[in-house]
């Protein structure tokens, strides 16, 4: 058994924020002792491990809905042990897997392959499957076969589903299933190149880049798909003050069926780090103006934006150093995220530590339906026990690949112990 001492426990589910100890036992949280001050020697337990998390935050484990851990197919990158290992040590418990391997997550072989890897890790790993078959946006794949596998949700994600009567289909179908279903919402029609804003970033490179309304088109057009079918949207790492703006409208009128993800990046970072770190800040959707980066914050302080989900993406040194319109998209994310909404969020920006740890666990677990993102007797033993006040400097990441524009950077708050399952999988051994 584990007992956590004098820690301030955050559960977004009941509220609760406050001093307390936890004692776990097995798979499961057996005692939560309310204003902590509990004596090991009342408890009458054998071989106790007692965590002192005296001045850090214990919180449910965090849950990252947008993960890219790249097996099958692009294990040189990431693959699942490597991409769970980073998890933990992100403070992560739960991540739920995009389906653009190769194979795709299309069929049930390669779903069942995803998790038998799954199995194997010591956190949580989920995976959506393709909406449709090859991510042509044609035919659709089995959905009711792929759910009953395991599968949590769908999604093409990387691939813009472009068909809409198709798309009307694929909602109407999933919403019956009542799973969420995420897109990626970027018009290739109207990208000349991906990545970089099309603004002051992509005039800096002497190209076009990508437009706002590359996004803002699809999103317009998904939330009322979304509207008249009753799916479950959820609307992928949001990147601009417009997009924002419609899926506050549709909360406002009532929609509690649509939702949206921010990353760190886009929370964080504006155009001006593609100019500094070129290709290491490249992403799709990319990084835009300032007053989008601000807007994204405000949809989050006001809960228009839901989950904060890393789009954890890995790319080998190689790719990533290539002339930036060759370059692949995406950075990673799950090593830093806590950190980066401790720094910009909270302490920068006023958002309190609930709402945070709400918007990294509790929200995301809900939109998919997973045990997971809250702190009660009886539930799961999935906890991050983290110093909010810590400074450090990012060395060196879990992960196969290192490609991020934080690495070498100070940050503000550190994961010292992830715990899943009732079993510590990650600590902190620095001195």
């Amino acid at each position: 058994m584990i007992l956590i001492k004098d820690g301030y426990l955050l559960d977004p589910e009941s509220g609760y924020e406050g001093e307390a100890d936890i004692l776990i036992q097995g798979e499961t949280i057996k005692r939560i002792f309310f204003g902590g001050g509990v004596e090991p020697s009342m408890l009458m337990v054998e071989d106790l491990e007692i965590l002192d998390a005296q001045g850090q935050c214990v919180a449910p484990g965090l849950v990252d809905v947008h993960v890219h851990f790249r097996e099958p197919g692009f294990e040189y990158k990431e693959d699942i042990s490597s991409g769970a290992k980073a998890a933990a040590k992100g403070g992560y418990t739960t991540v739920v897997l995009m389906a653009n391997t190769k194979p795709l997550v299309d069929n049930p072989e390669t779903l069942e392959y995803v998790n038998a890897k799954a199995k194997e890790t010591d956190i949580h790993v989920r995976t959506c499957a393709a909406v449709s078959k090859g991510f042509e946006g044609k035919e659709f794949t089995d959905y009711e076969k792929l759910l009953s596998l395991g599968a949590v949700g769908f999604t093409d994600d990387g691939m813009p589903l472009m068909d809409e009567n198709f798309l009307y289909q694929a909602m109407e179908k999933i919403a019956k299933l009542q799973v969420p279903i995420s897109l990626h919402e970027e018009n290739p029609r109207l990208i000349s190149e991906n990545g970089i804003n099309a603004g002051k970033a992509a005039a800096y490179f002497q190209i076009k880049g990508s437009p706002k309304e590359a996004e803002i088109s699809m999103v317009k057009r998904d939330v009322e798909l979304a509207k008249k079918t009753g799916a479950v949207l959820n609307v992928q790492h949001i990147s601009c003050k417009e997009t924002v703006e419609i899926i506050r409208q549709a909360k406002e009128q009532g929609y509690d069926n649509i939702h949206a993800e921010a990353t760190p990046h886009h929370f964080t970072l504006n155009e001006e780090a593609v100019i500094e770190w070129a290709a290491m800040a490249k992403m799709n959707p990319p990084l835009r103006e300032e007053e989008d980066r601000k807007a994204i914050i405000e949809g989050l302080k006001d809960g228009t934006i839901e989950i904060i989900a890393t789009d954890h993406a890995p790319h080998s040194k190689e790719e990533k150093e290539r002339e930036i319109t060759k370059a692949p998209s995406g950075i990673l994310g799950l090593e830093t995220a806590l950190a980066l909404g401790l720094g910009e969020l909270v302490e920068k920006n006023g958002m309190s530590l609930l709402d945070l740890i709400e918007r990294m666990s509790y929200f995301p677990a809900k939109m998919y339906g997973l045990e997971a993102g809250y702190v009660k007797e009886g539930g799961p033993a999935d906890l991050v026990i983290f110093d909010p006040n810590e400074l450090w400097r990012v060395e060196k990441f879990l992960s196969k690949s290192q490609n991020s524009p934080f690495l070498g950077k100070m940050m503000l708050g550190k994961v010292k112990t992830t715990i899943c399952k009732g079993k510590i999988i990650y600590q902190d051994k620095e001195e």
